[in-house]
């Protein structure tokens, strides 16, 4: 269910959500709307911060260049250890926990981007055409 919040914006902001909205594809009502739930998630959330990404907007880290969804990942690989995780990703542990919390609380938004990671290499390069597939030979290292 939702329901209609009326609101007065100055004219600088209701042009720089249109401009948000533009870029996004959106409407302004939808943009806004976006716009508040992120910033109820990271009022929140500590050290969760939303950021554009090739993919659309996407909860990160804050003070670092990994998404929620990556760190979620490499903790699975730990088993959900954040003591292990923050050691293998040179992380202070509030920032793994911060991360893994917010997963535990979305966890359709997390199952959905590492069902996205886990896509073909040739689907993914339809999508982001500069990305690069590297082959490392675990063996040799």
């Amino acid at each position: 269910m939702s329901k209609v919040v009326s609101l007065r914006l100055h004219d600088q902001q209701v042009q720089r959500l249109g401009r948000l909205a533009r870029r996004l594809g959106r409407t302004p009502s939808e943009a806004a709307a976006l716009l508040l739930e992120e910033a109820l998630r990271q009022a929140e959330f500590a050290l969760i911060q939303f950021r554009d990404s090739p993919v659309g907007r996407q909860a990160y880290v804050q003070g670092t260049s990994l998404a929620v969804w990556e760190v979620a990942m490499v903790a699975k690989a730990f088993d959900n250890d954040p003591g292990r995780t923050a050691a293998h990703l040179e992380l202070p542990p509030l920032k793994i926990q911060a991360a893994l919390g917010y997963a535990e609380a979305y966890p359709a938004e997390i199952a959905e981007a590492l069902a996205d990671n886990d896509r073909p290499f040739a689907e993914l390069k339809r999508l982001l055409p500069n990305i690069e597939l590297i082959t490392i030979d675990a063996a040799a290292s």
